[in-house]
């Protein structure tokens, strides 16, 4: 069960990260500015598009505001990303 929980975590995170990635490129924006402009260390956001670390839901309000897109925004297009029967619990 752990194994799964940990594959999935990480499929997760990696889609969570393309996106991140994808909507920061869009407006054009280096890693240095968007880290700037919503207060979080360029390393930080640099492990997020890594899908290193798994951000809060706190930190994932800020990214979505920092990307100019609703936070809804980024969940719909997260779950669109994972396969319809995706879960982290098995």
């Amino acid at each position: 069960m752990q194994d799964l929980y940990n594959k999935n975590k990480t499929i997760l995170q990696a889609k969570l990260a393309a996106i991140i990635k994808y909507h920061r490129q869009k407006k054009n924006k280096s890693i240095t500015l968007i880290s700037d402009e919503i207060g979080m260390t360029k390393s930080m956001w640099a492990d997020l598009e890594k899908s290193i670390k798994d951000p809060q839901l706190t930190t994932l309000w800020r990214i979505a505001e920092g990307l100019e897109i609703p936070l809804s925004t980024l969940i719909k297009e997260l779950e669109k990303n994972l396969d319809e029967d995706f879960s982290l619990i098995g």
